[in-house]
């Protein structure tokens, strides 16, 4: 089955010309396309898509304030955010917000169409630029923060690698360790966080100040 995809732009040649890129691809079917954040919400109750590439400046509801109600109302979609900006005011609160990966304008139509198979299976998908400014923003030592203290040091490390947008298997070979064991680490720091997902998880670490915004 083509993975079910909502485009969000008020730019209509910007929508036009995404969907032409994603078109190339089988496995992948634009269901509907939107300019505003309200008709998104809406559409995601009416055909509920499996993934919803939306932009960030709109008017009326944005797209931080859009992604945050369809993450919230039906926590089942994912949100792919499609950006031409890479400035940290933007990329850490639509993480917060719910997203699953963040992408720019500037990617290839399979970048892009690999980061929206990423996160239909629940991964954290980032542009390489983006995971740049993620890279080692998680803290090292958790004696410096006491609220990471109930995280093991190897459940910090794929912590780490998960705010990266690395997937299981390159967090395996990254630590040297099994697809399986990185499966049994995440289910016990989404255990041990209260979450339910990796984009919980990244969105607890940037709430809690593990990843710096400095």
């Amino acid at each position: 089955m083509a993975i079910q995809i909502l485009l969000v732009d008020d730019h209509k040649i910007v929508r036009q010309g995404t969907r032409q890129l994603l078109d190339q691809f089988d496995d992948l079917h634009v269901v509907a396309e939107t300019a505003t954040g309200e008709e998104a919400l809406r559409l995601c109750g009416q055909m509920h898509p499996h993934v919803v590439v939306m932009d960030i400046h709109m008017p009326g509801m944005n797209g931080l304030e859009a992604t945050r109600a369809i993450r919230s109302q039906f926590p089942d979609i994912q949100v792919v955010i499609l950006s031409g900006y890479d400035d940290d005011h933007y990329v850490f609160p639509s993480l917060d917000a719910g997203a699953a990966g963040y992408v720019l304008k500037t990617a290839s139509g399979e970048d892009l169409a690999n980061a929206i198979r990423s996160a239909s299976r629940g991964d954290i998908v980032l542009d390489r630029q983006i995971s740049t400014k993620v890279r080692n923003r998680l803290t090292q030592s958790q004696r410096n923060n006491p609220s990471t203290e109930k995280l093991t040091e190897r459940e910090t490390d794929v912590l780490r690698a998960v705010a990266q947008g690395k997937t299981n298997k390159e967090i395996g070979e990254l630590l040297n360790i099994t697809t399986n064991t990185v499966q049994v680490h995440l289910r016990n720091i989404f255990g041990k966080l209260g979450v339910s997902d990796r984009t919980g998880a990244v969105a607890h670490a940037i709430r809690q100040h593990w990843i710096s915004l400095e």
